[in-house]
């Protein structure tokens, strides 16, 4: 992914307003970033914990939605991400929900999807960052492979959020 502006950011947003997104917390590391490893840009609102923010390039630009954590009560047992399949324990893996682009967001209607919780997909994927011990199978695909199947998931996601 191409490194972003904090501007770039801001205006990317589909499913929040202008002043949503003028407000929101924008990573201030962004210079940092391991930008030749991520396929998207995820991060977890410090100020608010239960919302998350993602913006990907998509058929030449920028795509942003905000994301909100489902309250969970604590789960022993181990979840998997459905975008990289990545397996976590505890809340690792949260409902993450997306309010709807337009006049059906508008109407509190949303989609949701369970996500690693700190959306760092792209670098479970590359072994970039570890979940702990068998939170990775072994696949016969190429990484790349890997990627095109995650970028297709979040693809459908992105088209449930603008539908």
């Amino acid at each position: 992914m191409k490194p972003l502006t904090e501007h770039d950011i801001r205006a990317s947003f589909v499913n929040s307003t202008k002043g949503e997104a003028k407000r929101m917390h924008v990573p201030k590391d962004l210079g940092d970033r391991p930008w030749d490893d991520l396929d998207y840009l995820g991060w977890r609102d410090p100020a608010a914990p239960d919302r998350s923010y993602l913006v990907i390039e998509l058929d030449g630009r920028l795509v942003g939605i905000a994301l909100r954590r489902a309250s969970q009560a604590g789960h022993a047992r181990k979840t998997m991400c459905a975008w990289c399949l990545t397996t976590h324990s505890g809340d690792g893996v949260s409902l993450m929900t997306a309010r709807k682009a337009g006049k059906s967001g508008q109407l509190g209607n949303s989609v949701g999807v369970y996500l690693c919780a700190d959306l760092a997909c792209s670098l479970y994927l590359r072994g970039k960052k570890s979940a702990g011990p068998g939170s990775r199978f072994k696949e016969s695909i190429t990484i790349d492979e890997q990627v095109e199947r995650m970028l297709s998931g979040i693809r459908a996601f992105l088209d449930r959020v603008n539908s």
